[in-house]
């Protein structure tokens, strides 16, 4: 087992300025060491900052962070280094052998150092392999986790890695202890004609792709590059500025500003300077007209070098500012009068000359329409217009269906997208509140800017909700597609999310129980009319509380469709990767990757079980038997112990055969086999029966198998542990538990 320490106190500083002399060492082999970095006191800025030169034991030399075995690979002064970090394994031979080290860790002062969230993924590789990250964030511990499966080397596609062989999520922010562990489910005893190992690492996006090969190669790497956010102390800009013999932006042109990860401050130069901020003399002037690239004077210009920025000068005979295309050059007033605007006027009047400069204006503007719409026509093929009409002429949808906002009326909306407007954040993009010119509120989701696999998702919850006309499901109004980030807008829900409601004392205190079997009804009969009376069958695939919005009267509406998936008519499941949220998933889907309908009845079952009991679907505050709410519920239904978990608010003479029913209804929901659950039309028929006072003949409520309920209960050995983390994440954003939590993997059998 490899491990990688480095600790420091968590106190605050207040430290003089160390200033490197002429002797501080400013390179090791071909790594810079920057100051605030440095390899003696007198060279580094605090202890924090210590970096050792090896330069007996290796050639070229190599840098290490303080007298650990950490190397450094890089230092940058926009607040990031670069450390190599072990790489978890997980191996056995033919006979069964292992050869592992599973777990691999790293911990940091969390004051000046984290691990950079938007440059790093957690990234696993294998066929039979889950592996989690886990660590401390603010004071609190998380858990972050992928599984990767396949049988054959057939079953991989080269470059990606969405769970097929190679599994990739981000982590939180700012996160300064992690542990990578990895383990198999049964050994690679499955596996058919690819590599028996398992890999898992946190490591700078940019240094893995995933192919084919990757299990073989992966052997032979031992450790792989991540990047650490750094920065000034735990202190605002604000606090550090008032000591002045403490404040680490030394240059008289350099500022302080907050990095978007850790605590701290750092300082940059100003805009037109480069050099170190934390020297006295750092920040230079950048002589911009020595660089093309660096100025935007037109060709025909002169470049001048000011302090701070530069001037454009015009030779003579040339109209403009000296800046971009249209500086110093013979646009249309000039041409005008070269043709002899003067002799024109002469001979024709003046009202000829007003003319032709008119026409000049107009041309100019016809020529910038132009080019802005060449830029939305260019942002619309980015953000896959053709894609969104393929898409729906192939679904026989009507374009109209969609009503195509411009970029200007969802801007003037939000206030230009303001932070005040902001909604709520997801693994997608950004919700904000709107306000359209005919005064209809609307939410609008501003998506991250993303990459074509994202793209595609977003067009596919275009076109999945395009396809649906149902009172409890959130409406789709249209879309913009000529931003530089694609946006949808939908009708505003103005009551939170069921979750919301249920985990807040108040709030749940008024959520009762007719309320509450009125939003079970509702959202069952949404999933049920996706699954059967939906033109083309959908499965929703994500079913939590999270994804249940609540307007004023308390009725459901279910939304986020970004992982929705329309089902061929044919076809009665779809092989797929795992996608969903730990605490929801079907374990019949996460063994076998075949994606049915049944899976969104496993997931509902969860739902129904929070809202009797008004647990989490995974509560790490709990003992660890009651951790996962699925299985400690099946435990305590088996021990007729299910009122001591009932929720409080909820309890009542009047009620307790209603939750009783459908208490027993969430069990039929998480049968291990999906062959064994009712169909979502069934639990809808159930659940709107006993809002009418009657009962459904179908419900198998008192079969009982003893075999299925022990594989449903019972401690699997080398199973996952999952569990901490952010609830609102799906897979690839979820949660893993270094606690067992209990998770059939064998479907029971």
């Amino acid at each position: 087992m490899l491990s990688s320490t480095l600790v420091f106190s968590s106190s605050h500083y207040n430290f003089p300025i160390a200033l490197p002399n002429p002797n501080c060492d400013d390179t090791c082999g071909d790594t810079q060491i920057p100051f605030p970095f440095g390899t003696t006191p007198e060279c580094y800025l605090s202890i924090q900052f210590w970096v050792t030169c090896n330069r007996t034991a290796f050639d070229p030399p190599k840098l290490f962070w303080w007298n650990t075995h950490i190397e450094i690979t890089g230092i940058s002064l926009d607040g990031q280094m670069t450390l190599l970090q072990p790489i978890a394994y997980d191996c056995y031979d033919s006979n069964g052998v292992r050869s592992s080290n599973f777990t691999t860790w790293i911990t940091l002062t969390d004051l000046y150092f984290s691990v950079s969230n938007t440059a790093n993924k957690f990234t696993i590789v294998g066929c039979d392999a889950y592996a989690f990250v886990s660590g401390n964030r603010l004071g609190r511990d998380f858990t972050t986790g992928c599984i990767a499966m396949c049988s054959s080397e057939d079953d991989l596609t080269e470059g990606e890695c969405a769970g097929v062989g190679c599994c990739q999520t981000p982590i939180p922010k700012d996160v300064w202890k992690i542990q990578v562990e990895v383990n198999s489910y049964s050994n690679y005893t499955d596996v058919l004609d690819v590599k028996r190992c398992g890999y898992a690492f946190v490591a700078e996006d940019s240094a893995f792709k995933f192919s084919k090969d990757s299990l073989t190669n992966l052997e032979n790497v031992t450790s792989l590059p991540m990047v650490v956010d750094w920065a000034i102390g735990n202190g605002t800009c604000e606090e550090a500025k008032s000591d002045a013999s403490s404040y680490a932006c030394k240059s008289a042109n350099s500022e302080c500003y907050k990095p978007t990860n850790g605590y701290g401050y750092r300082c940059r130069c100003k805009d037109e300077f480069e050099g170190n901020p934390y020297l006295p003399q750092g920040c230079i002037d950048i002589d911009e007209c020595l660089n093309e690239t660096l100025h935007n004077c037109n060709k025909n210009a002169t470049c001048t070098n000011t302090i701070g920025s530069y001037t454009c000068t015009c030779p003579k005979n040339y109209d403009g500012d000296g800046m971009g295309d249209d500086g110093c050059k013979e646009n249309y007033f000039l041409i005008i009068f070269k043709l002899g605007l003067l002799k024109i006027i002469k001979q024709t009047g003046v009202g000829s000359g007003i003319f032709i400069l008119l026409l000049g204006i107009i041309l100019y503007l016809v020529r910038k329409r132009r080019s802005q719409a060449k830029m939305k026509h260019k942002f619309f093929l980015q953000n896959g217009g053709h894609m969104l009409r393929e898409k729906l002429a192939a679904r026989e949808a009507s374009q109209d269906m969609v009503t195509i906002f411009s970029s200007s009326e969802l801007q003037k909306a939000t206030n230009n997208f303001h932070d005040s407007m902001i909604l709520g954040r997801g693994g997608f993009g950004t919700v904000y509140k709107g306000v359209l010119p005919d005064r209809r509120t609307v939410a609008i989701k501003r998506s991250i800017r993303v990459d074509p696999t994202q793209i595609e998702q977003f067009i596919n919850e275009v076109v999945v909700l395009s396809q649906i006309n149902h009172r409890n499901v959130v409406k789709l109004l249209g879309c913009c597609l000529e931003t530089d980030v694609p946006l949808l807008v939908y009708e505003y829900i103005n009551n939170g999310t069921l979750s919301s409601h249920l985990h807040n004392g108040a709030k749940a205190r008024a959520l009762d129980w007719n309320t509450r079997l009125k939003i079970a009804t509702e959202t069952a009969g949404v999933l049920s009319y996706l699954h059967s009376s939906a033109s083309t069958p959908i499965i929703h695939r994500d079913v939590k509380p999270d994804n249940i919005l609540l307007d004023n009267t308390f009725t459901a509406k279910v939304s986020d469709f970004g992982a929705s998936r329309l089902v061929p008519i044919d076809l009665t499941e779809l092989s797929t990767m795992v996608q969903g949220t730990f605490g929801y998933l079907d374990p019949e889907y996460m063994q076998t990757n075949q994606l049915t309908e049944k899976s969104d009845v496993y997931s509902f079952g969860v739902v129904l079980l929070e809202l009797v009991t008004g647990r989490k679907a995974l509560s790490f505050d709990r003992p660890i038997e009651e951790k996962s709410l699925a299985n400690y519920f099946l435990y305590v239904l088996k021990q007729d112990l299910l009122f001591e978990i009932l929720d409080e608010n909820i309890m009542g003479l009047e009620n307790m055969e209603q939750i009783s029913a459908v208490s027993k209804l969430a069990k039929e929901c998480l049968n291990v086999r999906g062959e064994d659950r009712p169909s979502m039309k069934e639990v809808a028929m159930e659940l709107e029966g006993l809002i009418l006072g009657g009962k459904h003949s179908w419900a198998r409520i008192n079969v009982h198998d003893e075999e299925e309920m022990e594989s449903l209960i019972r401690i699997e050995d080398g199973m996952s542990h999952f569990g901490n983390g952010d609830m609102n994440s799906s897979v690839g954003y979820d949660s893993i538990s270094r606690d067992h939590i209990l998770l059939p993997m064998d479907g029971g059998r």
